[in-house]
């Protein structure tokens, strides 16, 4: 999904492809490329604060979806696609082009409506997301499995940042044990990796990747991506650590965090019950196995000399 400044060049990049078909437009004249550009201008005039006037699409197809398309099927998906995106009362073109293997076409528009209104694109790229995804799920067209099936080579502009982005953080993310490890060998790659903290504190809520000029929330370019999902799938992948490790990372925790305390009165007081309470421990513990290893003949003196000591006191 594009916008832009010229009818011009747009209008004729989709109609003057080669092999390219018009199959269906509201509020143009079609029969020739000049009258479809003329009437897009006359149009835009009534708003002409609107500097980006220009709406392009392209709506494609797997070559699995070949059987199921023909011109009508498409222009009817393409009025839906319209409706759902909530382009309305405005003018359109249709063309469909046949230089790919698979079924695509192209709709221009104008975002200046009959009325002379802006067509708002807020929020668009996401829209566009959910809009696809449910009318192929609608109407039965093949779903592709995932991102690693699209054709890199195809892909221009913001399309292919985002795609290059998805790829080498999925690498990446396979190789590092934690998040600071990702950051720097994305880095390496001239990937930026930036974080999102809630208001006031050091709590991350988000997480966003940059390359060149262009930067994408995780979760932009794949919902795998977001903070949450890569963070857990990062630690899901490390090895479980042995008892060993995870007592000296509970102690270098709590050296830690008594270190931090700005009393050291409460650290010395911390210090002298744990000793306490680990001598007592400790003390009971050694009774009870000296209790348990004891033979017959000892027990029986021990008894002996407990009766014999309780008559003394008497």
């Amino acid at each position: 999904m594009i916008t832009g400044k010229s009818f011009g060049g747009c209008v004729r990049y989709v109609v003057q492809k080669h092999d390219a078909v018009i199959l269906d437009g509201a509020g143009l004249r079609m029969r020739e490329v000049n009258q479809i550009i003329d009437d897009f201008n006359l149009q835009r005039k009534y708003n002409p604060n609107l500097g980006q006037a220009v709406g392009h699409i392209a709506l494609s197809w797997s070559i699995n979806d070949l059987a199921k398309l023909n011109d009508e099927v498409m222009v009817n998906m393409a009025k839906e696609y319209l409706q759902k995106m909530k382009i309305r009362e405005t003018q359109y073109l249709i063309v469909k082009h046949r230089d790919k293997d698979h079924p695509h076409i192209h709709i221009v528009y104008n975002r200046v409506d009959n009325d002379g209104k802006t067509i708002q694109d807020n929020f668009q790229k996401q829209r566009n997301v959910v809009v696809c995804k449910d009318m192929t799920i609608k109407h039965g067209f093949y779903l592709s499995p995932g991102k690693e099936q699209v054709n890199r080579q195809q892909l221009k502009g913001e399309d292919k940042v985002k795609y290059e982005l998805h790829d080498a953080i999925k690498s990446a993310s396979k190789k590092v044990k934690n998040m600071d490890e990702l950051k720097r060998a994305l880095a390496k790659q001239g990937i930026g990796m930036h974080f999102k903290f809630k208001s006031g504190s050091n709590e991350i809520q988000g997480i966003s990747f940059s390359k060149g000029e262009y930067k994408f929330k995780g979760s932009e370019i794949d919902r795998s991506l977001s903070y949450a999902k890569l963070s857990q799938a990062i630690e899901r992948q490390q090895p479980e650590k042995s008892l060993a490790d995870q007592l000296r990372e509970a102690v270098e925790k709590a050296k830690q965090e008594r270190s931090n305390q700005q009393k050291p009165e409460a650290e010395i007081h911390f210090l002298r019950e744990t000793l306490s309470s680990g001598a007592d421990l400790l003390e009971d513990l050694l009774g009870n196995i000296a209790e348990e290893n004891d033979g017959p003949e000892r027990k029986r003196r021990k008894k002996n000399e407990q009766e014999q000591n309780r008559g003394m006191s008497r």
